[in-house]
């Protein structure tokens, strides 16, 4: 009996296929992983939190990007597609194709049921060492929720955690307040 051996791609390789591709992968350690569609409420959470960072940071410094904008954790050499990110700081891409941002303030994951433990755990690891990185928020797609990890001066990170419909989310890196209310607009829950 015999095994194939596994074939690991160098960050350039997966670059290359990953810009010709129909489809999203992240890659981590030599292997890309497909990214999965999501469902109508984790869509609708994602257009409602982009539509109220971006109403209230266009003015300013900050640009804010959907979830085509790919990330890479220099530190860890993940290359992953938030939900959202913010950059404040002019952003630094890897090269000229302007595809990987370097530079996030913050992040915004929502969670699926496929993706909540990797979101909060080994990803928010990977996440951690961007210098760049301020705020991490995570906003439930299965019930009213949202968690937001805020650095803080002596490298901790501050879990503020909010559950309720009239409760309002401060992101203190882009200047933005975020209520629930308007994060859940028109989403149904089972």
């Amino acid at each position: 009996m015999s095994t194939q051996p596994k074939t690991f791609l160098t960050p350039e390789q997966y670059l290359e296929i990953e810009r010709k591709a129909e489809y999203k992968s992240e890659y981590f350690e030599g292997e890309m992983f497909a990214m999965a569609g999501a469902r109508e409420a984790h869509n609708l959470i994602v257009a409602n939190v982009l539509f109220q960072i971006f109403g209230q940071v266009r003015s300013g410094p900050c640009r804010v990007y959907p979830s085509d904008m790919r990330v890479r954790v220099s530190a860890t050499g993940l290359y992953t597609y938030p939900d959202i990110v913010v950059a404040c700081e002019p952003p630094r891409f890897l090269d000229g194709e302007r595809d990987t941002l370097l530079n996030p303030t913050l992040i915004v994951e929502v969670l699926s049921p496929s993706t909540e433990a990797y979101d909060r755990g080994r990803k928010f690891g990977h996440y951690r060492s961007i210098e760049s990185l301020a705020e991490y928020l995570l906003v439930s797609s299965e019930r009213i929720g949202a968690e937001l990890f805020t650095r803080q001066t002596d490298g901790a990170w501050l879990l503020t955690a909010s559950g309720d419909l009239t409760d309002t989310i401060n992101l203190s890196a882009t200047g933005c307040r975020l209520a629930l209310a308007d994060l859940y607009e028109k989403v149904e829950f089972p």
